[in-house]
């Protein structure tokens, strides 16, 4: 194995553990776990088309709405697809279930994750939009 693929393949991990988090936050209704996973200047959109600009905005929203959310905690995050746009910065597509007895729907964010000096992955430019039902 070549540093270089070895590199790729640490990246692709901690991309993986950056949206494994996200889901244990959301299943847990954790906005403090949540927000720490976003650089301080990130930028969201909900799936409702909410933006909301830097940390402040998207910890506000988030503190608001996350410990007070309909599900019961059955949400899943999966990593779908990672395109590196740049060795430090990716584009991670994401399939996430909300699973209800008698309802499921499904979301398909866009997480851009930046790589920081200190080798974390950040969320920084994020779209979450919801899955339309036939």
């Amino acid at each position: 194995m070549t540093t270089e693929s070895a590199a790729y393949t640490a990246d692709i991990e901690a991309i993986a553990q950056v949206v494994a988090a996200v889901e244990h936050s959301q299943q847990h209704k954790d906005p403090d776990e949540f927000l720490a996973l976003f650089h301080p200047e990130a930028v969201w959109t909900t799936a409702g088309g909410k933006v909301l600009i830097g940390l402040d905005a998207i910890s506000a929203f988030t503190r608001e709405v996350l410990p007070a959310a309909d599900w019961d905690g059955k949400v899943t995050y999966e990593v779908v697809h990672v395109f590196f746009i740049r060795p430090d910065v990716a584009a991670v597509k994401v399939r996430q279930r909300y699973l209800s007895p008698g309802a499921e729907s499904e979301g398909a964010p866009l997480y851009v994750m930046s790589r920081q000096a200190d080798g974390r992955w950040l969320l920084t430019a994020c779209q979450n939009t919801a899955v339309a039902t036939a």
